[in-house]
């Protein structure tokens, strides 16, 4: 189940500031576009309007990825994630993953760096740690770009949709949601979701046909890179 750009930016949005300003957190739709639409710590800049936002937050909520809070206290209504839970998320792969929607692939140094306002990696190893943890999941949430002509360090992509700079992540993740609950099946946690959220049932694949699928895919964006970097 792959993630629309837009619910790229929002889901990747919620998660970085629930941890950055807590206090004005769970977000209104205001609020959330505003975080949308920042000219810093975004990669690329975006001008969503507030349809744009409520039509990404279906999305995500049909996707069981985020929650509508509604409080007796207040009369607009605001929207937090629940990533954390459905990815089984500590902070550190919070972080990191947050920084990856918003921002596009990176190096494991661009990610330290850029994640100080939300987890704390005394070296750099600590975030490859996290990386590796990420990507050797069963169904993988990142993946690692091989290093490029001019480029120092590897990179890394995050699966949950499309790449930052506009292309199409490899297809790690292309079947199987990568959110089953902990101790759970994907199966077990559809069941456990309402009707009206379940996604729509999808065709068994073979281990192989699916490894094939997602090397082809790699290559393909390995390809790509290659031809745009010259």
């Amino acid at each position: 189940m792959e993630l629309t750009p837009e619910e790229v930016r929002v889901l990747g949005c919620l998660m970085e500031k629930q941890v950055t300003t807590p206090e004005q957190y769970p977000l209104t739709l205001n609020s959330l576009r505003h975080a949308c639409n920042q000219t810093s710590s975004r990669h690329p800049v975006l001008q969503l309007d507030d349809h744009t936002v409520e039509t990404a937050l279906t999305g995500l909520r049909e996707k069981g990825l985020i929650r509508v809070v509604h409080s007796v206290h207040n009369r607009s209504t605001k929207y937090r994630h629940v990533a954390d839970e459905l990815l089984r998320l500590d902070g550190g792969q919070q972080a990191v993953l947050a920084v990856l929607l918003l921002r596009g692939a990176q190096t494991v140094g661009e990610l330290r760096n850029r994640t100080d306002r939300m987890a704390s990696f005394g070296a750099l190893a600590e975030v490859e740690g996290v990386l590796d943890g990420l990507a050797g999941r069963d169904v993988p949430l990142v993946a690692r770009l091989d290093r490029q002509p001019g480029q120092k360090d590897a990179r890394y992509v995050q699966l949950l949709g499309p790449a930052a700079d506009g292309g199409a992540p490899p297809e790690a993740a292309a079947e199987t949601p990568a959110w089953a609950p902990a101790g759970g099946s994907p199966d077990a946690w559809a069941a456990e979701r309402p009707a009206r959220e379940r996604p729509a049932e999808e065709p068994v694949r073979s281990l192989a046909e699916e490894l094939a699928e997602r090397v082809a895919a790699l290559e393909a964006r390995v390809a790509a890179l290659e031809e745009l970097l010259g």
